[in-house]
């Protein structure tokens, strides 16, 4: 579903034929996910195209026998960053981000994987938010009614991954940064002590994904500390 709602705003905002969808399955890839992208490319009328990435990730899986499916899964992300952003440099384009507020506060994204992106358009909705605008916005029923999933496995769900559901999360969420509570406050608001300790440990340990990763500062403007804005130059 962010990935179909990327599309529909990018299609409304630089027009369909500005905009290339690439659809990137792996062999283990449902059908009905590869279906799904097909119903959203001919809803908005985009360029796309279909690379599988089976051939650049099995020899590495096969170099590590005993591979997590965490592993796997990283792999297939980066994976197809590697596809959408050669894609962008042969379109002339920018690759368009689909991950969503709760993934990234939560830190459930691959790093210089499906995190990577040159704008997201949809970085500051919470999951049950992507799911009511991509609805007012007509994305298809399939699409809104099956379970949050990356696909990366078979029977892998975004939720049986995080132990908790999105609508649980985004209400706690949006006290905990919105709202601006104290992980007490949250307690009190009705939330249970464990859940929100869980979920603020997700956040701090994850906050490395939501930087540029720290420069050992030996000068007197360094980047990231110093030198943030190209407007010191008047842009």
């Amino acid at each position: 579903i962010d990935s179909a709602l990327s599309c529909y705003l990018a299609a409304e905002a630089l027009g369909p034929q500005n905009v290339l969808a690439i659809r990137l399955p792996y062999r283990s890839s449902s059908q009905d996910s590869l279906d799904d992208a097909q119903k959203v490319i001919d809803a908005t009328g985009v360029q796309s195209l279909t690379y599988e990435i089976t051939g650049m990730v099995d020899p590495l899986i096969a170099a590590f026998p005993e591979m997590s499916n965490t592993r796997k899964g990283n792999i297939m992300a980066r994976a197809r960053m590697i596809v959408l952003y050669d894609q962008s440099e042969a379109f002339h384009g920018l690759a368009i981000g689909t991950g969503n507020k709760t993934e990234i506060l939560l830190g459930y994204t691959t790093l210089y994987g499906d995190s990577a992106c040159a704008i997201n358009p949809i970085g500051d909705l919470y999951k049950t938010q992507v799911r009511q605008l991509s609805r007012a916005l007509g994305v298809p029923a399939s699409i809104l009614d099956k379970a949050p999933s990356a696909d990366l496995w078979s029977g892998q769900t975004d939720e049986g991954e995080l132990g908790f559901t999105y609508a649980d999360v985004d209400r706690l969420l949006y006290l905990l940064i919105d709202q601006r509570y104290t992980p007490r406050e949250a307690v009190e608001a009705g939330f249970v002590e464990p859940f929100v300790q869980a979920v603020v440990r997700r956040i701090q340990r994850n906050q490395f994904k939501r930087m540029l990763p720290p420069i050992a500062k030996l000068s007197n403007r360094t980047i990231g500390y110093d030198f943030l804005y190209l407007r010191d130059w008047g842009t």
